[in-house]
């Protein structure tokens, strides 16, 4: 356990947390590859052990497919009911939610989570009536199997050539407070359909030649063990924050890929993706943006854009970090990330300066503690065109300034130096230093602190009008003098670099939360739009062209909203992002020929148009930062008007009903 501080924000988050959750009910997922594991068995034993201790517990909907030993287990548990729903002449058995809530017990049985409840229904699916009884304060106990898992699906559909049509959302399924595998190896499964303890004799022989082969079986099942793992290490993961623990626990493999400016950052992401592979291990890029970063020539700037976005397609979790010291917040990522293994490139500074000012490979190799660290060698074209990075174009003008500034300085000094102790002449070219720093960054401040020090030496200390120091006195005074200067020029650098940062992403936050804003009040989704894209333009400095589905799964242009010029090319990218949900355009790898960049529209129920984009500098690409800006705005934006388009259907039904 660590002594160190905890960060009082994360001990808010955490008390928040416990307070929401205070009055909220339990949910305990039984979990399975298959049916027929013995979900359903689990959880009646679980229930009467609770029974036993005097829990209040009753079985709102229980499957048991006529099993009898499933049956037998319910003896003496209080069965709820169930709700007759008429539709088109067929009556169907539905769970009684009314009759749950009314009855409100402690503790609930409501088994086959992912089921499609009776239209008339209150809610469509029963994941929702729990979400519910949750709410009202009622623990769920409930069984799934894996392949009704939403992010499972498409997973399930090639294993098994069968698409499973419900599905219950991760988000709920991440909310469940312990989830319990059941598992069964599939020889064992086999067994128990032939034997007709799954399914009826009929039903076994045609599912074991289907859905229930051995193939389908075992790769089920793996799928069903990762998943269960990964919501293990997610709450291993909590209780580390919760604890600081700082220290890593190696129960899985965790990657992380350190990349930068360098051409290497290719090579990493690859190697990174390789390993992660073979591992079954999940990863990790990021990158270290040091004050300085913004000085990088555009060249290198826009490589760390498109490595970081070659990770995410590779899929990574990406993520850019601040700070003044890069092997700090490596170490400080991997500690909060529980990450096993660090990907890192060599160092391409010479040999000298690795020696005169430190590497970060060596650093963090000495400060990594039980985190293993991976350094991997460069490409030979790399090697052999000797330095990796583009020279940076000198700026004469910011020089020029400093030069002004200490002059100014100097001539104030060389006024008052009969009536001011040296200390003090030595304050007013600090001053100076300072204001270098504050306006022209980081180069130019250290050459004001050294042309400072020696125009003191040169002016105010005896000999005068000589570089020599007779008194030995005075060269402890120019070195502090100079160090002094030095560390203000760069602190003063760094944190103007930090404001900045900050500012920026204040005002993102504030556009956003204005947007939010105004969206509440539109009554019309052209009202929503217009709201929304003054924000959106003004963040992004671009031009916006808005297209909203019809009926017929096409896109019309809302051209009194667009500010740029729509022809047929661009209204058929935008068709294309609309039919395949994919962005596409101008500096994407789709459709790269169009004049502006298309990105879907995603509400909660589906896509509800597309919108298009055209930076008002082209050549400025958009950042990682700001691309994953962009589909924040864009998705707030789709939610809200789909809330909008929703409530004008609600408002035509209604006015229909009251003219019938």
């Amino acid at each position: 356990m660590s002594t160190e501080r905890p960060d009082p924000e994360d001990i808010l988050a955490r008390l928040q947390e416990e307070e929401a959750e205070r009055d909220r009910g339990r949910l305990k997922i039984f979990f399975g590859a298959n049916a027929g594991v013995g979900k359903t068995y689990e959880m009646l034993l679980s229930a009467r052990k609770l029974l036993h201790d005097g829990v209040d517990v009753i079985a709102g909907c229980v499957v048991t497919h006529g099993r009898k030993d499933t049956e037998a287990l319910l003896d003496g548990i209080t069965v709820l009911p169930p709700l007759k729903v008429e539709y088109k002449g067929t009556t169907f058995e539905e769970f009684d939610l009314d009759g749950a809530l009314e009855r409100h017990p402690t503790l609930i049985l409501v088994d086959e989570l992912a089921h499609t409840n009776a239209p008339g229904s209150r809610h469509e699916k029963r994941w929702q009536d729990v979400e519910e009884l949750l709410e009202a304060g009622i623990s769920v106990y409930t069984a799934m199997n894996v392949q009704h898992v939403e992010s499972a699906n498409d997973i399930v559909a090639q294993i098994t050539g069968v698409t499973v049509k419900e599905t219950v959302p991760d988000s709920f399924f991440d909310k469940a407070y312990e989830i319990v595998l059941i598992d069964l190896t599939p020889d064992e499964l086999i067994q128990r359909m032939e034997e007709g303890k799954v399914y009826l004799p009929e039903q076994s022989k045609v599912a074991l030649e289907n859905f229930f082969r051995k193939g389908n079986l075992i790769a089920l099942r793996e799928l069903s063990l990762r998943l269960t793992a990964e919501r293990v290490d997610a709450q291993m993961q909590k209780y580390r924050s919760a604890e600081l623990v700082h220290n890593v626990w190696p129960a899985s493999e965790r990657i992380l890929v350190c990349i930068g400016p360098h051409p290497l950052g290719y090579r990493l992401v690859r190697a990174a993706r390789r390993m992660a592979s073979g591992l079954h291990a999940q990863w990790f890029t990021i990158n270290v943006e040091t004050p300085t970063y913004s000085q990088l020539p555009k060249l290198q700037q826009d490589r760390v854009t498109r490595t970081l976005r070659l990770a995410e397609q590779l899929g990574s979790q990406t993520a850019t970090l601040t700070g003044t010291n890069i092997t700090d917040e490596i170490i400080s990522f991997a500690r909060r990330q529980n990450i096993s293994k660090i990907i890192i490139g060599k160092p391409a500074k010479a040999r000298w300066r690795e020696q005169l000012f430190g590497s970060v490979v060596d650093t963090l190799i000495r400060q990594s503690g039980n985190i293993d660290v991976y350094v991997i060698t460069g490409d030979a074209s790399v090697a052999e065109g000797g330095t990796v990075f583009q020279k940076q174009k000198f700026l004469v003008a910011p020089y020029l300034y400093a030069l002004s500034v200490v002059a100014a300085a100097t001539a104030l000094d060389t006024v008052l130096f009969p009536y001011l102790r040296l200390v003090n002449l030595v304050m007013i070219l600090q001053l100076a230093v300072v204001v270098v720093a504050t306006r022209w960054g980081r180069g130019p401040s250290i050459f004001s602190s050294i042309l400072s020090v020696l125009c003191f030496d040169f002016l105010f200390i005896p000999p005068y009008w000589s570089f020599s120091v007779t008194d030995t006195e005075y060269l402890l005074t120019l070195s502090v003098m100079l160090l002094t200067a030095l560390v203000l020029s760069t602190m003063t650098s760094t944190i103007k670099k930090q404001a900045e940062m900050a500012r920026l992403r204040e005002r993102h936050t504030s556009a956003l939360y204005a947007m939010s804003r105004e969206q509440a009040s539109a009554l019309t989704k052209e009202g929503v739009l217009k709201a929304s894209l003054r924000h959106f333009n003004e963040v992004f400095s671009c031009e916006t062209a808005v297209f909203l589905k019809d009926g017929t799964r096409k896109l019309v242009e809302l051209k009194e909203l667009s500010t740029y010029d729509v022809d047929a090319k661009e209204l058929g990218v935008a068709q294309w992002v609309f039919i395949n949900d994919q962005s596409a355009g101008h500096g994407s790898t789709t459709l790269p020929g169009a004049r502006g960049l298309y990105q879907p529209m995603r509400g909660a129920i589906g896509t509800v148009g597309v919108i298009g984009i055209m930076l008002k500098d082209v050549s400025n690409a958009l950042t990682l930062e700001e691309s994953h800006l962009m589909e924040t705005f864009i998705g707030q934006i789709a939610l809200a008007v789909e809330r909008a388009m929703l409530s004008e259907q609600l408002a035509q039904a209604i006015g229909q009903v009251q003219n019938a």
